[in-house]
Order: C-alpha cells, then sequence, then structure tokens
C-alpha cells in the first residue's frame, strides 16, 4: 500500500490501498486503512467503514464494534420500516473482520461509531423494549432517529412510542 506523505498523515490523510473497490463521495476523508488476513483492505472514512468488497457501512448503521484477538467484530443494522422522521432497525448478525495488521482501524472505529451518536436512551414496552437513538449521519444536516427493538417487542407499540418521540422532537426544534 503506498501512502501519503508523512505531513500529510499527521494531518489526517491515509491513501486509498491498490485495488479499492470503492467510490469515495467528494467529503469523505480516509482516516485509516488495514489489510486484512486472507487478502483485501478494511478502509475507516469520515462516513463509514469500507468493506473489501467495496460495500460501505455508514456510521449511522454501526450498532455495535468491538476489538478483540486481531479481529474487529461489526453489527450492521438495516433500516426495515420508517414513521416518516424516524427509522426502525433491526440487527443483522455479526460480521468478523480478521485483520492482519490493525493500525489505527480499532481506535477510528470506535471513535466513529461513539462520536455518531448524540443521544441514546432504552424504553421498556410490551414484550421488551427499545433503543432510541439519535443520530449524526455525516454528510447530512440535522440528527436522525433511529428505534431499535428487543426481540419479542411489541412493533405497532414501538411504532406508535417513536410516533410520538419524533413529535416530542419537533416541537423542541420549533
Amino acid at each position: 500500500m503506498s501512502r501519503l506523505p508523512r505531513w500529510r498523515r499527521l494531518l489526517g490523510g491515509e491513501q486509498l490501498p491498490d485495488g479499492f473497490a470503492g467510490r469515495l463521495d467528494a467529503e469523505e476523508r480516509v482516516l485509516a486503512v488495514a489489510e486484512m488476513v486472507g487478502g483485501g483492505h478494511l478502509v475507516v472514512t469520515s462516513y463509514g467503514v469500507w468493506l473489501p468488497d467495496g460495500r460501505r457501512i455508514g456510521w449511522q448503521l454501526v450498532s455495535k464494534a468491538t476489538w478483540s484477538d486481531g479481529t474487529l467484530t461489526v453489527v450492521e443494522a438495516e433500516e426495515f420500516d420508517s414513521t416518516g422522521e424516524v427509522v426502525l432497525l433491526r440487527d443483522l448478525p455479526p460480521r468478523r473482520l480478521r485483520l492482519a495488521e490493525p493500525g489505527g482501524v480499532p481506535e477510528a472505529v470506535y471513535k466513529r461509531v461513539e462520536s455518531s451518536i448524540r443521544y441514546r436512551h432504552h424504553r421498556e414496552l410490551p414484550g421488551g423494549g427499545a433503543w432510541f437513538v439519535q443520530r449524526s449521519v455525516p454528510g447530512r444536516d440535522g440528527l436522525l432517529l433511529q428505534v431499535r427493538a428487543d426481540p419479542g417487542t411489541d412493533l405497532a407499540a414501538v411504532r406508535r412510542v417513536a410516533t410520538e418521540v419524533a413529535g416530542k422532537l419537533r416541537q423542541a426544534r420549533d
């Protein structure tokens, strides 16, 4: 992998690895790069984490990321419903990414996931509960309200409460 001049790296710029399959947005910055065990690279940017297949997981869709024993485990969420100002999420199976040399990737991922979260609160609901999370989305103004229901939670109750919360947030902004 080629590198930028030392002064450029100190200012937060890494170069994309040869063969990078994705396409960065105009304002997207590369923060860290790590070679994967078995080939390919993991690229961490200001907008998300790029997988070796050229697909980016935006920070707003990373539910959880952990680092242990050379493996970055990422739980990606998918949007499955929307009530206007609220996005309902469900977690996909964890993806385990084995890194040959992690460099700054684990720290960059941790900082970006945490900094995207502005507020989080768990609320008990019929059949379980749900996490209400306000997140910033790189490249967009304002905050996004996401709701992730616990397994077994009544989704009608989740939608009803999510709509109420969105209304209260809208009133607070106005």
